[in-house]
């Protein structure tokens, strides 16, 4: 029986946890500091539209990680900028009942926003599957996830790294939609994570003041930069009218504990912790540099967010007229569906 080590306790590995633990499909989260000894200690505290519930689930401390088995599937839900130590540290641990076979040839699906995660998991796991994960989930406090998605809890798209689809995507797929996921296999993943990464520009900027038309207008710009590069760097990000599972029905919920503007960076702003700039507008500036296309949006927008980092000043402390270039780029935007 297939059991889902879920590495990185934040708000998609706790409600993976959590909604795994509802369906009765097991699992193990595995995570670290004083997120996980709470939830080890109390439980995690979880919050839906239909309400708040605490929950107890099975949960180890990375030191002290579960026996692996050799069924067992690893979802690593860290930050992109956490990968690089995490699939060090889990790539050669021991399988239960094996002397030559480790971690590294167990399947590995990488959750996390941009276009990096998937090649420095493939240095070290051979079996790598990418998703592209939809949720609106908060985390702020220790011991506490919160989650709007209605009814679902999220939508994603999951395929095998590089490209191809193949039994264990499915099983995955599968029993993540067991799990209240809206979840399809898909044998294009990486032009999925192309198209969420032209979203997830956007996140930046959160991180500072404006008016809501500065705001919007500062994000079409990033994102119509992102899609230059993407195009030049030959990505062909998907279109939202090419899933297969139907979004209509599912929505935002208002009474969730979740506000809009605040996304993932600015909760990891707000926590104090460290960031995932430096891989989705830092990406971008990456593919600019590598196909002679110029980037000053992301470029200025990933400078000053590390700005905002090394001062340990608050989101929304710095205007966003003050950090963006005054004019946009001569190009005509592209229209960017959403997803």
């Amino acid at each position: 029986m297939t059991r889902y080590i879920i590495i990185g306790a934040g708000a998609v590995g706790a409600s993976l946890a959590a909604e795994f633990q509802r369906a009765g499909i097991d699992y193990a989260l595995v995570g670290r500091g004083r997120q996980i000894k709470h939830i080890l200690e109390h439980g995690l505290e979880y919050r839906r539209p239909s309400g708040a519930q605490t929950i107890r689930l099975n949960t180890f401390d990375v030191s002290e990680p579960p026996i692996l088995r050799k069924s067992d599937i690893l979802l690593l839900t860290v930050k992109t900028q956490d990968v690089e130590e995490a699939t060090r540290d889990w790539a050669e641990l021991p399988l239960e009942d094996s002397t030559t076979e480790t971690s590294s040839d167990l399947p590995i699906v990488t959750f996390q926003n941009g276009l990096s995660s998937e090649d420095i998991t493939l240095r070290r796991f051979q079996n790598v599957y990418a998703a592209s994960i939809l949720t609106p989930a908060l985390f702020l406090e220790t011991g506490k996830v919160s989650v709007a998605g209605d009814p679902q809890v999220g939508a994603l798209t999951l395929g095998r790294y590089p490209s191809g689809r193949d039994a264990i995507a499915d099983e995955i797929t599968a029993d993540l939609t067991a799990a209240n996921y809206l979840a399809e296999p898909r044998d294009d993943i990486r032009r999925w994570k192309a198209a969420k990464l032209l979203h997830n520009v956007r996140n930046a900027v959160e991180l500072f003041a404006g008016t809501p038309e500065q705001l919007q207008q500062a994000g079409d710009d990033l994102s119509q930069e992102a899609a230059r590069v993407l195009k030049a760097a030959g990505f062909d990000p998907a279109q939202a009218t090419e899933r297969k599972i139907s979004l209509d029905g599912w929505r935002i919920a208002d009474n969730s504990g979740v506000k809009r503007g605040q996304q993932s960076t600015w909760q990891s702003f707000s926590r104090g912790s460290s960031s995932e700039v430096d891989y989705l507008n830092g990406e971008i500036v990456r593919l600019g540099r590598l196909h002679g296309i110029e980037t000053p949006f992301n470029r200025a927008i990933q400078q000053a967010a590390a700005s905002l980092a090394r001062s340990g000043s608050a989101p929304g402390s710095i205007d966003i007229a003050d950090v963006l270039p005054k004019t946009a780029l001569q190009e005509p935007p592209s229209k960017l569906a959403a997803l």
